[in-house]
């Protein structure tokens, strides 16, 4: 291929109607994913992309998938781990369906069955599906596989993550074996591996980036801050950045606190987690993308499937208890090549899970510091710890915990 072809999606093997179709959405020039992925995928082989979130790889699958299934019979089925992403996948697919007159439908929990039957009852050449919602149809006999010819697994490994390696498997056994096979993924872990030798065929892998690596053109920061003094940090962290904030927390009860403590301090926000009903989630993130909400606070379930463009901050007001994880939280700002910041608030005792995100990240994240905070450093548990002890034997480890700020 040629090199001039790099900036272009011409050249790429697209037909002139999808072409077409980027030019009146302004799409110029293909993501690093999309570059290498969408000539691979429209030949019909197998494929694993690996590459950041935020990149994308919508995209990179949707134009082959779609143009694929204009020119043959069958379906394709489009596995997501939440929600929300279905929902993004969705939206973003049908800017181009219309071209080849294919309908979608989209299966997920906490929506209306009979809405999803009515939708499967139309006959769509696409079917986006969270492995629960799709099991329980599969059992009622809502929905056939047997004439699927083009499976997506899309953040395949946060799905194994979430426990749904079991419903993959039954979903898998009854596709036909003769199919395309597309995995996309923000990390490449061994179970990851072992899925692809098992399901694929001589998988041609693209890697846009090492696993894990934070997207480029996100600065970050870290505060250390003992727990009484995140609530003020954040109160600063928000008058110093006027645009919108999502903020992580490592709980939903820790989320909905967050949320009353920045109202409180005259601030918009909303919670997005699992113990909101659908409509409460798509409520708190449409409002959040278009202003209604200056900050939306979530939890993990959020770190990937939120596409809302031109987030300014991203702050993890705990750290995540995987520090895989961190690469998605950060991801959601800096998107498609723009400049995004992260700011995450650690406590003293917190030195290893920094250090288990920098391995991640291959890079250190830069201490920082503010006027009205307490400067604090990490703590060095393990010697700290026997140390007090010996100084003070009559003494709890639990005074210790308490005395430097542990809850």
């Amino acid at each position: 291929m040629n090199d001039t072809n790099k900036n272009s999606f011409y050249g790429l093997g697209i037909a002139p109607g999808l072409l077409q179709v980027i030019n009146k959405l302004g799409f110029t020039e293909p993501t690093p994913i999309q570059f290498k992925a969408i000539p691979i995928a429209i030949e019909g082989k197998d494929i694993i992309g690996i590459a950041q979130t935020g990149t994308g790889k919508t995209i990179a699958f949707g134009i082959p998938l779609i143009q694929r299934l204009a020119s043959r019979k069958g379906r394709a089925l489009i596995l997501v781990p939440t929600r929300e992403l279905a929902a993004q996948v969705n939206d973003a697919l049908k800017k181009f369906t219309p071209t080849f007159s294919l309908d979608t439908a989209v299966i997920i929990g906490g929506e209306s069955m009979g809405k999803q039957i009515n939708a499967l009852k139309k006959n769509p050449r696409i079917i986006i599906a969270t492995p629960g919602r799709l099991i329980d149809f599969m059992g009622q006999r809502r929905v056939r596989l047997d004439d699927v010819n083009i499976l997506v697994l899309d953040e395949a490994d946060r799905m194994l993550d979430m426990g749904f390696a079991p419903q993959i498997e039954k979903i898998i056994h009854l596709i036909p074996k003769d199919r395309q096979t597309m995995l996309f993924s923000a990390t490449m872990p061994m179970k990851i591996v072992n899925m692809a030798s098992m399901y694929m065929k001589l998988p041609v892998r693209t890697e846009i980036a090492p696993t894990g690596t934070a997207a480029e053109g996100i600065s970050q920061e870290i505060f250390v801050v003992h727990n009484d003094y995140k609530a003020k940090l954040l109160d600063e962290i928000l008058k110093k950045y006027t645009g919108s904030v999502l903020l992580f927390t490592r709980t939903k009860r820790r989320a909905s606190k967050v949320v009353r403590m920045i109202r409180a301090s005259g601030n918009t926000a909303a919670e997005i987690h699992s113990d909101r009903s659908l409509g409460q989630r798509t409520e708190a993130l449409n409002g959040f993308k278009f202003g209604k909400y200056r900050v939306l606070v979530a939890t993990d379930i959020a770190s990937r499937g939120i596409d809302v463009k031109n987030i300014e901050l991203v702050i993890n007001f705990d750290l995540p208890d995987d520090p895989e994880n961190y690469v998605h939280r950060i991801g959601r700002t800096g998107r498609a090549g723009k400049m995004g910041h992260a700011i995450s608030i650690a406590t003293p005792e917190q030195e290893s899970d920094v250090k288990n995100i920098e391995k991640i990240i291959r890079k250190s994240i830069p201490l920082a510091s503010h006027p009205s905070i307490p400067k604090q450093s990490f703590i060095k548990s393990s010697v700290h710890m026997r140390t007090a002890s010996k100084q003070h034997p009559g003494r709890s480890m639990y005074y210790h915990a308490r005395r430097h700020g542990r809850k």
